[in-house]
């Protein structure tokens, strides 16, 4: 049995992770910390854990990870950077959920995040992980920088169609929707139940910092300069993400070789699904689960390609995809403790 650490295991993201990890049967909860509730047991915390997940959360000190096979690390970003540097000087693995590690330029880091990269040198030690696009290097990796939970949707809605030259990279619009735990446990006027029922808004307009981290991977796979605008709306739901995707057609392009294109891209990946030809997902058919669904259509009147696709942004959008990389870093197999039904209802 393999153990594994969680830094900052009580948000939303760290119980998601305790929850599948629980389920994993190759891998078990070895020190979990917690400034928060350090001292008191999971269960006291989680009551849906208790029972499942055993043990107390800590003060972090890295002295606590000896001898685990894999570091999980939840902490915000900017609290990252300055954390697993030393975990991975131990000699650990690391899957990082914070986005310091995700934007392989310091600069664009800087710019976005608004504070200076205190270790640029290990933005090139990371993998960015998304095992659909990195399988390989994610499997000889010391630090993967776990994806965005939009940019997850995003990407991976795009990457066969840029890649295939079936749309043009400068006319990318994301139009994004997702449920209130992926703004984090912490509290906030503006999420509050009284503020967040019963309306849907648009937020972080032209400004998300999710933005360069989806342009930085679709201009890998375009081979060209792609500039997206991404607009995020939050919805009264609990999770999921609902992402609509535009861009402009190239010419010759048809609904035929766009839903080939993801045929091609997916064919064989066990956490990808293509919805039949016009159908659209769901956000309740991926939650709890692992899955990225997806569905896609030409508009023909217009020339737009439109594909829409959906996430659990705990699960495939944070901890789900986690425990993927996680699988692939410690030799298991892919899917190990992800093939569980979902909730659905």
């Amino acid at each position: 049995m393999r153990r594994v650490g969680v830094v900052g295991a009580t948000g939303y993201t760290g119980f998601e992770l305790l929850r599948l990890l629980a389920a994993h049967g190759e891998v078990e909860p070895g020190p979990l910390t917690s400034e928060t509730y350090a001292g008191k047991e999971v269960g006291e915390v989680f009551p849906a854990l208790a029972g499942v997940v055993r043990g107390r959360f800590e003060k972090v000190e890295p002295a606590l990870f000896r001898g685990v096979d894999l570091v999980f690390c939840c902490l915000p970003h900017r609290a990252a950077m300055n954390s697993v540097p030393a975990l991975v000087d131990m000699g650990l693995k690391v899957v990082d959920f914070s986005a310091d590690f995700r934007i392989r330029d310091a600069g664009v880091y800087t710019a976005w995040y608004k504070t200076p990269h205190v270790c640029p040198d290990r933005i090139r030690q990371a993998v960015y992980g998304i095992p659909e696009l990195y399988r390989e290097q994610i499997r000889q990796a010391a630090l993967v920088a776990n994806p965005g939970c939009y940019p997850t949707g995003a990407i991976l809605g795009l990457y066969p169609l840029l890649k295939a030259r079936l749309i043009r990279a400068g006319s990318i619009i994301v139009d994004a929707k997702s449920g209130v735990s992926g703004a984090g446990r912490k509290a906030e006027l503006n999420l509050q139940f009284c503020e967040v029922n019963e309306r849907f808004r648009a937020y972080g307009i032209a400004t998300h910092r999710h933005t360069p981290e989806i342009e930085q991977e679709l201009t890998a796979a375009a081979g060209e300069a792609v500039r997206v605008s991404f607009t995020p709306h939050l919805v009264p739901m609990t999770r999921g993400i609902l992402s609509t995707i535009y861009a402009e057609a190239q010419p010759g392009a048809t609904d035929a070789r766009a839903r080939q294109a993801f045929k091609d891209a997916y064919d064989g990946e066990p956490f990808m699904r293509l919805m039949p030809e016009g159908a659209f997902p769901d956000v309740s058919q991926v939650a709890g689960r692992n899955f990225l669904d997806i569905g896609v259509t030409l508009d023909e009147r217009t020339g737009r390609n439109v594909d829409v696709t959906a996430v659990d942004n705990l699960v495939k959008g944070a901890s789900g995809a986690a425990d993927q990389n996680m699988n692939l870093m410690l030799g298991i197999a892919e899917t190990r403790g992800l093939t569980h039904p979902g909730f659905w209802m």
